[in-house]
């Protein structure tokens, strides 16, 4: 703090000495020794208020970092969230066109379907009978509908692309 040596200390505490007297001079010292140390005090104080305050800046900063990213994330997840409900609508787009051109029927039910005819087309004696109109239709390669985009069939990788008119 200050650069006093102790030859400096030495000659204040004389003159100190003459000026004030020997009977005066431990009541002074103890006096000036009690402001010395309020001031200590004080200035710790200053020293804990600032730092306190400057971690309190970056703790304000972070916290605005922190809402900016949150908001940020909010926004990302209301776009996911708005993709995913237009793939299921997508989704439920082509299902309902599948169910259309098997009849109306689901996945587990065209299957039942198949079993029963194919059940019903083995009479007793082992003779296999015609196939019915329900399990003709079943077995049928599907064509996609000329009017619904989403049933649109696309040729698998490779294979050559034909030229049907959709």
């Amino acid at each position: 703090m200050f650069d006093i040596g102790f030859s400096e200390l030495l000659l204040i505490g004389v003159v100190a000495l003459i000026v004030i007297g020997p009977e005066r001079l431990p009541k002074v010292a103890r006096t000036a020794g009690a402001w010395l140390g309020r001031l200590n005090r004080y200035v710790s104080d200053v020293k804990h208020d600032i730092d306190r305050e400057m971690r309190m800046d970056e703790l304000r900063k972070l916290q605005d970092e922190m809402k900016a990213s949150a908001q940020k994330y909010e926004v990302m997840a209301d776009q996911v969230e708005s993709e995913v409900k237009r793939e299921v609508g997508d989704v439920d787009k082509v299902i309902q066109a599948m169910s259309r051109t098997d009849g109306g029927l689901t996945a587990s039910e065209a299957e039942k379907v198949r079993a029963e005819a194919a059940a019903a087309a083995v009479p007793e004696g082992g003779a296999e009978t015609a196939p019915s109109g329900v399990e003709a239709a079943l077995n049928a390669p599907l064509e996609p509908a000329a009017a619904d985009p989403v049933t649109v069939a696309t040729p698998a990788p490779g294979a050559e692309p034909s030229n049907r008119a959709a």
